[in-house]
């Protein structure tokens, strides 16, 4: 499939504040193919052509910063992480407003099926149906990664606690563009789904 670039700049939110409570262990630091999860959501978010890249980091920071050293990623440190995920998707936006991007694309480190092309085609998507929303699809999830036009920003800035934009792209049912992200259900929560993931070939 061909996809097209946006004619307008995207910044992208690349969220890992998470305690990994779940897991036992930070799960941005896990293995994956020779080299950690963070570091492969990192390149994956580079390829995506996308800029700025911001990397919100919470209950890790310097840990975090280090494993996406060379890219060009900026990172920064959310002091209100453990008040849940909408504080950094607030503090994310706050660290992109300065390049008034047209639209934010959201995505985690804990999805490492996700290809660039996924991402190209989220894009292609926005620009070519101008949605206020364009969302993976994946069971019966409409979810992150997910762009978000500029004109939706005061809504993701009004999340509270726990909320992750998967609430803001509920509320906005079927005027939601979606794209098939059927490996989306395999996302890295428990050592159980670490092991599925690793069960999985490369590529």
């Amino acid at each position: 499939m061909t996809t097209l670039v946006p004619h307008s700049p995207v910044a992208l939110l690349l969220l890992a504040a998470g305690a990994s409570t779940r897991m036992g262990q930070p799960k941005q630091l896990l293995p994956y193919h020779g080299r950690t999860l963070l570091r492969h959501a990192a390149e994956t978010a580079v390829a995506s052509g996308c800029a700025p890249i911001v990397l919100v980091t919470g209950a890790l920071h310097e840990e975090l910063v280090a494993e996406v050293a060379g890219l060009p990623i900026r990172a920064i440190h959310n002091p209100d992480w453990e008040t849940g995920m909408a504080s950094s998707i607030r503090a994310g936006l706050a660290a992109v407003a300065e390049t008034r991007p047209a639209a934010v694309l959201i995505m985690l480190t804990d999805q490492p099926l996700l290809t660039p092309e996924l991402l190209h085609e989220l894009m292609a998507r926005q620009q070519q149906t101008q949605a206020s929303i364009v969302a993976a699809a994946y069971g019966d999830t409409l979810g992150v990664p997910a762009i978000f036009a500029k004109a939706v920003f005061p809504e993701l800035l009004q999340l509270q606690g726990q909320a992750g934009a998967g609430r803001l792209i509920a509320g906005y049912g079927a005027a939601v563009e979606r794209v098939p992200f059927p490996a989306g259900l395999l996302d890295v929560d428990t050592p159980e789904d670490y092991a599925a993931l690793l069960t999985k070939p490369v590529g």
